[in-house]
């Protein structure tokens, strides 16, 4: 009887082990908001690969484009779907910065810092071009 009770309380342990550390990290699936529309546009999956994060779209909503006609370089015409579209942050007190964020709609390529909000459940993301004064936040929420 004990010896289940254990195991059951491992089982437990392991099924939120991983939400209670996401919760602390943008490592994850994010539903991007459109700071225009106010819609989701597309579900987003970062992951974290020798202490840089990066992303890639795994679902999209209401998108006519099938490729990323807009890209350029080794991106352009790829499928939109699977494609990487960040790349190169790092972990910067509680931000996230130095890396890059690829707008496929425009094909431009925006410098980037994250930072979690609402504990853990809102990641407020920043393109920018140059200094970060020059750029726009859309705030996009964790997947459940």
């Amino acid at each position: 009887m004990r010896l289940h009770a254990i195991l059951a309380f491992g089982l437990l342990l392991l099924d939120t082990g991983p939400v209670l550390a996401d919760v602390n990290s943008p490592v994850g699936s994010w539903k991007n908001i459109s700071d225009k529309t106010k819609k989701v546009e597309a579900v987003i999956q970062i992951w974290e690969e020798n202490g840089e994060l990066h992303g890639k779209l795994t679902k999209l909503f209401e998108s006519k484009e099938t490729n990323c006609t807009a890209c350029k370089g080794d991106k352009q015409n790829k499928p939109l779907l699977g494609l990487e579209i960040i790349w190169g942050v790092r972990k910067n007190g509680d931000e996230w910065t130095g890396g890059e964020i690829l707008d496929p709609s425009s094909g431009d390529i925006y410098s980037v810092k994250m930072r979690l909000a609402e504990q853990g459940q809102q990641l407020k993301v920043r393109g920018f071009l140059g200094i970060s004064l020059f750029g726009r936040t859309q705030t996009w929420l964790r997947d459940q």
